[in-house]
């Protein structure tokens, strides 16, 4: 894909990340020639072949295509740092997630209280992306494993209803699991939006650009952000001109960060960072939520579970007819749960191998993960700047399990996988306990091992939060308040984390953006 090395010194729009968000901005504003368009992507080109192959993603994980955060330690769980993946490549994380196309249910969207926002206005943005209408391809899987057949029937068995469409306005029951593969390969957001765009001569694609903080002018309550000032691959500190506006789309570790590093937000958080407030904003940062996910996982008496996805005879099946262990994302299949009623608490992910820290531990042996992911958490967190240095990373205090109920409904859901585990159809594969699972334990037990081994799902939203009450980062036009020719799109403006996966709002929102923006 062409991309350039330095931006011109000035566009229409200058667009910060080249996640989903920026990839569809950069696709849909481009496409009007009048518009000169600049995208900026902190990381490189997209060219490591385990991008293209589904289950290859954690082979990515902690390499130059990852910004390899760390959360503050979490006293809920047990004084852990946690490990937060994200993107950093043309395509961001849809480059190197497990390529869950799950949007959540009508109450997620209609719950947001947003005007404009709710599940019957945004669904025309949904169906705008998906092939054929739109240019991102969702398909099934093409050799999803036995023993997810069989997971699919132990479902069956304990009494959750079949979902023959999980992205309906209801999403509740099981289903396996659509995928943004394209033909048994990867279809990221730089494939889908990206290529078809980059050889437009309106639009600049510049890799190795991490933009440092916005530049603003004018006084009091008439600032406008102008631009932005980016170190490039070479170290050099540049600026590009932004002639109608700034789109942030960084994400939600990223657009807070760079927000805060320009002076915008909570004077007091700011400056114990020692950052100059310029912009009183107390939310930026605030409101961070994300899913948090543990887990049963047993060995597998079979010797026919991912653990041999590697060997020679996969590689050939992958390269050959892009089929086979190679092809499949890994989490194969799920089903949502709600504890009382309504819509679901609790999503339970199937995955026909050992998953044990992020897939970058090998497993022992032949084995099998029941995750359970907690959908609506209660605990809320905030990401701020550590200094104002802007190479160092930002703290990330996720606040996870601070609110009780958050452990309550966790342990509720792995008790829901425990039982799954436990039926005839998933009897042949089930043996005993892998770590990190402790077994079946009483709820004490069950708690502290929870605290002990829960992970992020790779879910972080909310630090940007859109709203119509003075409180908010964003209005329903996705302007940041007080401030003209700026706005965020990305995760960050989510109000509520959806009962889904995040790729797929995100999406949605930045075709939703091109509109408010350029229509």
């Amino acid at each position: 894909m062409p991309a350039a090395n330095i931006a011109p010194d000035g566009a229409d729009y200058v667009i910060v990340g080249a996640g989903p968000a920026g990839c569809v901005l950069a696709n849909r504003l481009s496409a009007a020639p009048g518009n000169r368009v600049v995208l900026l992507e902190a990381g490189g080109p997209d060219k490591a072949r385990e991008i293209r192959i589904p289950a290859a993603f954690s082979k990515l994980f902690t390499t130059e295509y990852d910004w390899n955060f760390r959360t503050a330690p979490q006293p809920g769980l047990a004084g852990r740092e946690l490990y937060w993946p994200r993107g950093k490549t043309l395509g961001g994380s849809t480059s190197i997630n497990a390529q869950m196309w799950i949007r959540g249910c009508a109450a997620d969207y209609d719950g947001w209280g947003v005007p404009g926002w709710s599940y019957s206005d945004v669904l025309p943005y949904f169906e705008r992306i998906l092939h054929p209408e739109g240019p991102l391809h969702v398909e099934a899987l093409r050799s999803p494993s036995p023993i997810t057949a069989a997971f699919l029937e132990a479902c069956r068995e304990v009494g959750i209803a079949e979902r023959p469409d999980l992205n309906g306005p209801d999403n509740s029951g099981f289903s396996p699991t659509p995928v943004t593969q394209r033909r048994g390969a990867r279809h990221s957001a730089a494939d889908a939006y990206l290529r078809p765009a980059v050889r437009r001569a309106n639009l600049t694609v510049v890799t190795g650009a991490t933009v440092d903080r916005l530049r603003l002018s004018g006084p009091g309550d008439t600032k406008r952000v102008t631009g932005v000032t980016y170190r490039a691959a070479d170290g050099t500190v540049r600026e590009v001109t932004a002639q109608r506006e700034v789109l942030l789309c960084a994400g939600a570790v990223g657009s807070p960060q760079i927000l805060q590093l320009s002076g915008i937000g909570d004077p007091d958080r700011l400056r114990a960072a020692g950052i100059a407030p310029v912009h009183e904003l107390p939310g930026v940062g605030a409101d961070l939520q994300d899913h948090l996910s543990a887990g049963v996982v047993v060995t597998c008496p079979q010797p026919i579970t991912m653990v041999s996805a590697e060997s020679l005879g996969s590689l050939a099946r992958y390269l050959i007819g892009r089929t086979g262990m190679l092809s499949s994302n890994v989490a194969e299949a799920v089903a949502f749960l709600a504890r009382d009623g309504g819509a679901p608490d609790i999503e339970v992910i199937f995955a026909p191998v050992p998953f044990i820290e992020h897939g970058l531990v090998p497993p022992p042996g032949h084995g099998l993960t029941i995750g359970v992911v907690l959908l609506q958490p209660a605990s809320r967190g905030t990401v701020t700047p550590a200094s104002a240095n802007p190479a160092e990373p930002p703290v990330i205090e996720p606040g996870y399990l601070d609110d009780p109920r958050d452990l309550d409904t966790l342990l509720w859901g792995l008790r829901q996988a425990e039982r799954i585990a436990a039926t005839a159809a998933l009897k042949p594969f089930v043996g005993e306990p892998m770590a990190p699972y402790d077994g079946v334990l009483d709820d004490d037990g069950t708690a502290a091992s929870i605290r002990r081994n829960c992970e992020t799902l790779y879910h972080p939203v909310g630090t940007c939060r859109m709203g119509d009450d003075p409180g908010s980062v964003v209005d329903p036009e996705l302007k940041v308040r007080g401030l003209a020719g700026l706005r965020v799109v990305d995760a960050s403006v989510m109000p509520r984390i959806n009962r889904g996966h995040t790729m797929a709002p995100v999406y949605m929102i930045a075709e939703k953006a091109a509109t408010l923006i350029d229509g």
